[in-house]
């Protein structure tokens, strides 16, 4: 009897040391797209974030990573890609310059222009993948200097289309899907990921969620996880006419679904923060508010087991 409970024990230890197999979300990012503190900003906030680099956020990105096959995907190439590739590296314990592929949100600029740092003047890479819908691969195939990532084949553009399925491995699938939003150069779409144990969605930005044919509730009820656009607090936090930028408030959307059950308002995490959002500042009361109504608040470095 000794003998065998000895073996169970050397059993349970080996296997509290085997490394997650399971696809997971890291949080590369935050902010809004020209990040946290905004250049030119002198807000109280700003100075302070200005002066210590705690309170400097990175742009809205996630990263999947799929420890099975070793695979690494970033949704959305910011500003802060380079930053933010060395944080998926040190994460993973994988520091080669792999990454198996680039989704597109849209082309605004917080979610494509770190592209540039994939050709030849910094890492000059060699057909990476850029998943993108029609529209925007027009529009970085037809338009310097990204055509010229195109032709020096730095990246490879692969199309999506809206609702359509992709199999980026045999138990992970990714899914666009399109979103109301300021579409001036490409299509905005959000979207899903789905593995053989949990759906997640990804909704950086999006226009107030009335505009959208589908319900937000829908979304969440069908899903594990959902990060929803969260740029704007509530109304009155920019000088700027809301209407040039209208994303849901925080307050909005708190008050759309807060008749849910706590079971489904803690799928909700709230990222992509503009530089006045109270969330993103580390107001404690507010932060409070939120979190204790069930909701998340998204921090750089954040992982979401799939």
């Amino acid at each position: 009897m000794k003998s065998i409970f000895w073996v169970v024990l050397i059993l349970l230890a080996f296997f509290s040391f085997v490394p997650a197999q399971s696809p997971y979300i890291l949080v590369l990012g935050t902010a809004q797209d020209a990040g946290a503190p905004q250049m030119g900003c002198m807000s109280a906030f700003c100075r302070n974030a200005w002066n210590n680099r705690r309170l400097q956020k990175m742009v809205s990105s996630i990263a999947l990573v799929d420890p099975a096959t070793g695979g690494r995907w970033i949704f959305d190439a910011t500003p802060d890609l380079p930053q933010q590739f060395q944080l998926l590296k040190k994460h993973t314990g994988d520091y080669s310059n792999k990454l198996s592929g680039i989704f597109l949100t849209h082309a605004h600029i917080g979610h494509y222009t770190g592209l540039m740092y994939l050709g030849r003047e910094s890492i000059n890479a060699e057909s990476i993948p850029v998943y993108a819908m029609p529209r925007m691969r027009k529009m970085l195939s037809g338009n310097a200097p990204w055509s010229q990532l195109v032709d020096t084949n730095n990246i490879l553009l692969k199309p999506l289309e809206d609702e359509a399925l992709v199999r980026i491995t045999e138990t992970i699938s990714v899914a666009p899907f399109l979103v109301p939003h300021r579409d001036e150069f490409s299509e905005t779409v959000g979207y899903r990921i789905e593995t053989y144990r949990r759906k997640f969605v990804f909704i950086p930005d999006i226009d107030k969620w009335q505009k959208w044919k589908t319900s937000i509730i829908d979304v969440i009820s069908s899903n594990d996880f959902v990060f929803v656009d969260a740029t704007f607090y509530a109304d009155g936090e920019i000088s700027r006419p809301i209407s040039e930028v209208p994303h849901p408030f925080v307050t909005e959307t708190v008050e759309l679904l807060k008749s849910l059950s706590l079971k489904q308002r803690q799928k909700v995490y709230f990222i992509h923060f503009n530089h006045s959002n109270p969330l993103i500042q580390g107001d404690p009361e507010i932060v409070k508010k939120i979190t204790g109504m069930g909701f998340r608040v998204t921090y750089e470095g954040q992982v979401v087991d799939l």
